[in-house]
């Protein structure tokens, strides 16, 4: 069976049982971003927090980290108990931002002290990372204990942390800290953290941990696939996306693993932290605006066009992609069509990102070909994204597969209907305009064709020029979305319960 939860579903009486949890992560926003999982483990820590949870994160301390002058570091260094050898860490102590909770920051030199957080990459297999986070989820262990502190759940972000629920069914077991429970959220089953089978030694687990229902896959070690197979639940970041992962197509080559999880595998969809993304607040814009007030919004359109070097129209709409150029997000599928639309349409495309040198070139090409009517910036600026997101009329995600996203529910809290393909997260967070109905908040399509983006688009394009009310409505409809992390909060308080309870249930004899 599938269990599924929405925000929604979140139970009033679960606020009354206050919560020691602590988030383990490779990365956590303001400190450090590669990712949406940057996102959400600061902006849930906050909703967290300011639902009166005792929360904490620890994460490595690499060097370069915003935000973090306030820290301060312990006295004693932590101990860190790995195969055959101690290695040790200086911890740094500061709170997140606008909250109380207290991250707990690693520093060692060997494994942390450089700006990036993946090494090459974040899929798991690139230079030192099997080591840097066996580290990490050694290092979480081993913190509790040194802070004299037990946390109810620990809960993991991914395969950097994957080794965690193991120590505790393990290692672990016996000790006070064994007791806690363990929630794995998965954000992208498409980095796993693939390794030799000798990072079990280095890790000081067991050699009976090197077997398909714990580490083993294909005669490798599989970190996600452990962490999966011993968390206490498992989450996804939205309920779509927990349905496609346990099929052939969407899991990775864990499908079968999460079909054995189903019953303990929740979808809950991401929230958005309205303190960075309002844009009646957002001092990154250079007017800000309302529902109730666009005017702002026209401000926004212009200094945006100016910014790619298109030609300044408030009547042309803008189409804008802010993403990774990858094939995951679908944006070869805009090289394919803009000759096309270029030729057919009366619009404007700019594109906001770095990834794969082919698209980057293409993208290039385009907007060498088509002066003033298609603009592209790679690399990635915060400002310009948020400028993007307020200036554009339409947001673009074609994703071929997306676990959440969260792009499309900036866009449409700021004004721009997006134009997504009905997968994952978005499929849960855009609702389908159709025609004389009163909701939807933007424009689905089913395969990732050119074809059917390309419809899509002259869709879009038709109603944004003859039919001005309609998307009026279409786009109030999106401000008015709610896409708080309230209600997400409340949807992990119950997780947490019932990861509990199923600890609990494990050391009933």
């Amino acid at each position: 069976m599938y269990l599924m939860l929405l925000p929604a579903r979140s139970s009033a009486c679960s606020m009354a049982q206050k919560r020691k949890i602590l988030m383990v992560a490779p990365e956590a926003v303001p400190f450090v971003k590669v990712g949406g999982l940057a996102d959400v483990v600061g902006a849930l820590s906050k909703a967290l927090d300011a639902r009166r949870h005792d929360v904490r994160i620890v994460m490595p301390k690499y060097a370069g980290l915003k935000q973090i002058e306030s820290a301060r570091p312990l006295d004693a260094p932590l101990v860190v108990k790995l195969g055959g050898h101690e290695a040790y860490a200086r911890v740094w102590e500061c709170e997140l931002p606008g909250s109380t909770v207290v991250c707990y920051l690693l520093e060692h030199n060997q494994y942390f002290d450089h700006p990036s957080v993946y090494g090459g990459g974040p899929s798991g297999n690139e230079d030192d990372n099997a080591q840097r986070f066996t580290f990490l989820s050694r290092a979480a262990i081993d913190l509790c204990t040194y802070l004299d502190w037990v946390p109810d759940v620990l809960h993991c972000h991914d395969w950097t942390t994957g080794l965690v629920p193991i120590y505790l069914n393990t290692t672990e077991r016996e000790q006070p800290i064994g007791r806690a429970a363990s929630l794995m959220t998965l954000h992208n089953m498409g980095h796993q953290g693939w390794f030799h089978r000798d990072l079990v030694d280095f890790a000081g687990l067991p050699s009976s941990v090197f077997r398909a229902d714990s580490l083993e896959s294909m005669g490798e070690l599989n970190m996600l696939k452990g962490g999966i197979y011993h968390a206490s639940k498992v989450s996804t970041v939205s309920p779509s996306y927990a349905r496609e992962i346990q099929e052939p197509e969407g899991g990775g080559g864990l499908d079968h693993v999460l079909r054995f999880r189903s019953a303990d595998l929740i979808g809950v969809i991401n929230g958005i932290d309205e303190s960075e993304w309002s844009p009646q607040t957002d001092e990154l814009l250079p007017a800000r605006y309302s529902v109730d007030d666009l005017s702002g919004k026209a401000v926004c359109k212009a200094q945006m066009q100016e910014a790619y070097g298109l030609a300044v129209d408030a009547e042309v709409p803008v189409f804008a992609a802010v993403a990774r150029l990858v094939a995951q997000k679908g944006l070869d599928l805009l090289v394919a069509i803009s000759d096309q639309l270029m030729a057919d349409q009366q619009l404007q495309v700019a594109v906001l990102g770095t990834g794969e040198p082919s698209l980057e070139s293409a993208f290039e090409a385009l907007a060498q070909r088509y002066p003033g009517r298609f603009g592209v910036h790679l690399g990635f600026n915060n400002e310009l994204s948020h400028l993007t997101a307020a200036g554009t009329d339409f947001l673009l995600m074609p994703s071929r597969f997306e676990p959440c996203g969260l792009s499309q529910m900036y866009s449409m809290v700021y004004g721009a209907p997006p134009i997504v393909r009905a997968t994952g997260g978005l499929k849960d967070s855009v609702t389908q305009y159709v025609e004389g109905e009163a909701g939807g908040t933007g424009f689905l399509f089913q395969d990732a064709t050119p074809a059917a983006l390309y419809e899509a688009i002259r869709r879009a394009c038709s109603i944004y020029s003859f039919r001005p009310e309609e998307y009026a409505r279409i786009q109030r409809n999106g401000m008015l979305s709610d896409f708080s992390w309230e209600a997400s909060a409340g949807a992990y308080e119950d997780i947490y319960g019932w990861a509990i309870e199923a600890r609990s249930a494990a050391y009933t004899y």
